[in-house]
């Protein structure tokens, strides 16, 4: 068994170090959206909601950007016509712990570490507002590929995004790397 743990040790350390940070940011995050409402849109979402209202704003179009009492949703309507709700699930917050649990798990040094969950968290936030922007306009143009988009197309996108990420830090910057 002790010959086992020794062959298995980098991949044990990195399911524990992943597997760790993974719990201990989703109880976080947790414990921040128990502290709102059930009935209430959580600050991450709000702010999401807002920000892709405005760069959907960017391009001269009308869109109105709704928070309703009693409603954990923040309404849009695009064009004068609600197209789409923002919940929870769209503010990018689990994959954004995804992100960071497993760049913890194949750390480098302190401050690459830092800095790359930094840039990415960022670009991960960014991304995903432009994903909503986007998806809000195509889904009033198209609202019958609403399943193509919203499930498919836009999912592998953010995903893909976060897949990269992922192969540049364990390349070039995790201890892995050398």
């Amino acid at each position: 068994m002790k010959k086992y743990f020794q062959q298995y040790k980098p991949f044990l350390i990195f399911l524990a170090a992943f597997f760790g940070c993974y719990i201990v940011l989703t109880f976080l995050y947790q414990s921040f959206l128990n502290s709102f409402d059930t009935n209430a849109v959580d600050a991450i979402t709000q702010a999401v909601a807002q920000n892709s209202e405005k760069a959907v704003s960017w391009f001269f179009m009308r869109i109105q950007a709704e928070s309703v009492i009693n409603e954990p949703f923040v309404r849009i309507y695009f064009q004068n016509q609600y197209i789409v709700r923002i919940v929870e699930g769209c503010n990018g917050i689990s994959v954004i712990i995804l992100f960071i649990s497993f760049i913890v798990a194949f750390s480098g040094s302190l401050k690459n570490t830092m800095l790359f969950i930094f840039g990415g968290t960022l670009l991960i936030y960014i991304l995903n507002v432009l994903r909503i922007a986007l998806l809000i306009v195509l889904m009033y143009y198209f609202p019958e590929e609403k399943h193509l988009l919203h499930n498919v197309l836009f999912p592998a996108i953010i995903y893909g995004t976060v897949f990269i990420l992922w192969i540049i830090w364990v390349n070039k910057f995790s201890k892995y790397a050398k």
